[in-house]
């Protein structure tokens, strides 16, 4: 499982540094579940690759556009799990938020099957997002 899920982790760092939402989406699994952190508008599972392409889609507008996220670091792998170190940044209406985080990916069948997302500092990511 380890070559398989180091595949499926590279592909997913690669679909983040290509901008295009639809190279992400094709490697979620029908039933992905996405566990999206923190006390804010965007916080809580998600369900499905049209749910989280909604929630990415509300953080690009909130956000102006201005909403990044590439890879900081080579996958790590463990079994059927991939951590991948990311940084991440955003502006809007005079506020900014830069910081690094983690993705933590299960890969199933050469899918990408859940996803648990981890911030350097959620308050500060809270504070950014803000409450729906």
């Amino acid at each position: 499982m380890t070559d398989a899920t180091a595949a499926v982790a590279q592909q997913y760092v690669d679909a983040m540094g290509s901008g295009e939402p639809a190279q992400l989406a094709a490697l979620f699994a029908d039933d992905l579940v996405w566990h999206q952190p923190g006390a804010n508008q965007f916080s809580g599972d998600k369900r499905g690759g049209a749910e989280v392409g909604e929630m990415v889609g509300a953080m690009m507008a909130f956000s102006n556009g201005t909403f990044a996220l590439a890879a900081s670091g080579a996958p790590m792998i463990n079994g059927d799990l991939a951590a991948v170190p990311i940084r991440f940044s955003g502006k809007r209406d005079g506020a900014e938020m830069a910081m690094e985080g983690i993705d933590l990916l299960r890969v199933v069948d050469g899918k990408v099957a859940e996803v648990w997302l981890f911030s350097a500092d959620q308050t500060a990511e809270d504070a950014f997002w803000g409450q729906g």
